[in-house]
């Protein structure tokens, strides 16, 4: 692991690092910030998973959670969404390829060889934070994310039980099988057998038993990506019917940008810090 960057903020170290992923076969990029501690302290982890066309620069730049996780002695963890290269392959589309991830592990030509989006953040991203951040507590995880982000959260935490003792995201696609987005990508990714989309799916996790302990979710009401994309409703419904506690608050007048995120980041963190400094 190389830094790249680290600049002092909030009492605490805001960092950029990169290093070569087994995974992914590529150098892959992220940012980690530690907030103020006592020497020997150990700190809980919350995730940060970004959305469609975005790094780990997007939520590190505009975010705006660097108060708060300071205040709750939080670290925030920021990994890019993709492999990254001359020789990684691409699409035209910003919704496919460098970019969109979509945190799965590809089985198709040519993807299959670098997009293993799922493999880097369930696995070697975690044991090199584990190894290179003696300070993070890897039993007290949260995890978070934004749109095609906070798929990825729901997925991998409904994938992971026990993992996470907190869950949120901001605007989810909360089911690719039945969006554009999500079949875009998981077709591509995947293969015609949409019987092996459902695991990325978090509406069909839910309904094939996986469980979450509770859950936060905002979304504006102004998104003009709610009722093709996004369908928030769905997950409504998905959890109600599983008896999963969630707190689901549509934002009005917010769309989907970082305006809105950065608007509720202080919140989701503070959400977090309650479950994970227990």
């Amino acid at each position: 692991m190389e830094q790249v960057s680290a600049n002092r903020s909030h009492g605490g170290v805001q960092g950029v690092y990169t290093h070569q992923s087994a995974a992914t076969g590529t150098p892959m990029t992220f940012s980690v910030f530690v907030p103020p501690h006592a020497e020997g302290a150990k700190l809980p982890v919350l995730w940060y998973l970004s959305g469609l066309t975005c790094t780990h620069a997007n939520v590190t730049e505009k975010g705006e959670f660097r108060a708060a996780c300071a205040k709750a002695g939080v670290i925030f963890i920021a990994p890019d969404t993709s492999p990254r290269g001359d020789d990684v392959p691409d699409d035209e589309g910003y919704d496919f390829g460098k970019g969109a991830g979509f945190y799965v592990d590809a089985s198709e030509a040519p993807w299959a060889a670098n997009f293993r989006m799922r493999s880097y953040i369930e696995q070697e991203l975690p044991a090199l934070i584990a190894e290179q951040f003696q300070m993070a507590d890897m039993t007290r995880q949260g995890i978070t994310g934004h749109s095609m982000g906070g798929h990825g959260a729901l997925t991998i935490a409904l994938r992971n039980p026990g993992r996470f003792r907190s869950v949120s995201a901001f605007a989810p696609i909360v089911s690719p099988i039945n969006c554009p987005w999500g079949e875009k990508a998981l077709g591509g990714y995947l293969g015609a057998d949409r019987a092996q989309w459902r695991q990325y799916d978090a509406c069909a996790l839910i309904e094939d038993g996986a469980r979450l302990p509770d859950l936060l979710v905002d979304q504006g009401d102004a998104d003009n990506f709610l009722h093709e994309q996004l369908k928030t409703g769905l997950l409504v419904m998905a959890c109600r019917k599983a008896g999963i506690p969630a707190t689901i608050r549509m934002q009005p007048g917010y769309d989907h940008s970082y305006y809105f995120i950065s608007s509720f980041m202080a919140d989701h963190v503070a959400w977090h810090a309650q479950r994970l400094t227990v």
